[in-house]
């Protein structure tokens, strides 16, 4: 009897685990019976991701299909995770108003030196499959490519709605963006992808690659979706914007950056960016519905989010020391410490890093965003004193030597 209640339990806990994988994060299934039929099946799915080493950090934009990649690695699949060292120098345009320049061979070496590492801090990297697509794109000829390209016509390219809307402005559109659905579908017939994951804006790349396994006599790929996450300026997350938090950000830094978002992102970030479980995300919308201040709810993102990028030390080391910074207004007993060339406060500012340039410093500066030991500064001459403690925003300290 024991054992037939195990087996029913163990039944149970596949099914949620399956129902989570097929809705949290998620925002379209192709096609999901089909997708779901496989899941139920036992069969083991090869689940694709790819990720273009654009910029040379990954961002928690990017943590939502890659959270889903661990969730089918979870349930016993194998996951391929596609680091696109080809397609990065050829550019994806999906999400963007305007051409991408080509990126050089040697920017995206440059960018992908940790990414296998910064990935590795949401999947099992010791289970999972990990290729560079220059291993295949790299060795393709002329004839290969014209065969691929033959299956698609100009018109299903640009009827995309950023493609048409950049026609219709007269907006350059080079002959290499056609190419590059192309380049992400054949990884597909590369790896026999079973199952892919992206975003909302790659869905015309994702039908691209259920085609193109067609004609190499594959079963075409189940795909899913998932939805984008706003940034710390409330639009779309992105490298190119600067409104990330990125994984590789120090733990004092991603914490103080969560608490920045606003109030009505709280609950998209649980449910999009943590696998806290729904349950208590649900709990947590109703403390505030009921007039819980957001910023305690908020406290416990960034406390979640910390911890699964560093650790629960660090994570308790973040929320102190945001709560004496920020909350007590203390200054912290240790800081950085920096020796700057010129005492000035806007070369300070960008010598240091804490402005990326000095024309921000001295934006910084204006909007009264800077302190001097506890004081505002706003005077775009002013000389820091050695021994000074220099504040930027609310919880970047600097103490000056």
């Amino acid at each position: 009897m024991d054992l037939v209640y195990l087996l029913m339990e163990d039944k149970k806990d596949e099914e949620r685990k399956i129902k989570e994988v097929l809705v949290r994060g998620v925002e379209e299934k192709i096609d999901e019976k089909n997708l779901e039929k496989k899941l139920r099946s036992g069969k083991k799915l090869r689940v694709k991701l790819g990720i273009d080493p654009t910029s040379p950090n990954l961002h928690l934009g990017r943590s939502i299909p890659l959270l889903k990649l661990r969730d089918f690695q979870e349930l016993g699949h194998q996951i391929v995770f596609i680091i696109g060292d080809f397609t990065g120098i050829i550019g994806d345009t999906s999400d963007k108003e305007s051409e991408r320049p080509m990126l050089t061979e040697e920017v995206v070496k440059e960018n992908l030196e940790t990414y296998k590492e910064q990935a590795g801090k949401i999947i099992d990297l010791a289970k999972a499959e990990v290729k560079h697509n220059s291993e295949w794109l790299g060795k393709l000829n002329y004839m290969e490519i014209g065969k691929q390209a033959n299956i698609f016509s100009l018109n299903e390219f640009i009827s995309r709605e950023n493609i048409s809307k950049r026609l219709e402005k007269g907006k350059r559109i080079s002959l290499r963006e056609l190419l590059y659905p192309l380049m992400q579908g054949y990884d597909s017939v590369m790896i026999k992808a079973d199952v892919e994951i992206g975003g909302t804006d790659q869905k015309f790349n994702l039908l691209t690659g259920r085609t193109i396994q067609k004609e190499y006599g594959q079963e075409s790929q189940d795909i899913i979706t998932n939805p984008l996450i706003e940034g710390l300026d409330g639009e779309k997350m992105s490298s190119s914007k600067g409104n990330t938090i990125n994984l590789t950000d120090k733990p004092n830094d991603m914490f103080g950056k969560v608490m920045s978002l606003q109030d009505d992102l709280i609950i998209r970030y649980f449910t999009l960016l943590t696998r806290v479980e729904m349950e208590k995300i649900k709990d947590y919308q109703e403390e505030m519905e009921k007039g819980t201040n957001p910023r305690d709810i908020k406290i416990k993102l960034a406390h979640e989010i910390v911890r699964m990028y560093h650790s629960r030390e660090k994570a308790d080391d973040a929320q102190n020391y945001f709560v004496k910074t920020f909350s007590k207004k203390e200054t912290p007993s240790e800081m950085p410490e920096f020796k700057p060339k010129d005492y000035n406060i806007v070369s300070v500012l960008s010598e240091a890093g804490l402005t990326s340039s000095r024309g921000e410093a001295r934006r910084v500066l204006d909007q009264g965003g800077v302190r001097v030991n506890g004081e505002t500064v706003r005077d775009a001459s002013y000389i820091v004193e050695k021994n000074s403690v220099l504040q930027k925003g609310k919880i970047k300290f600097l103490k000056i030597l």
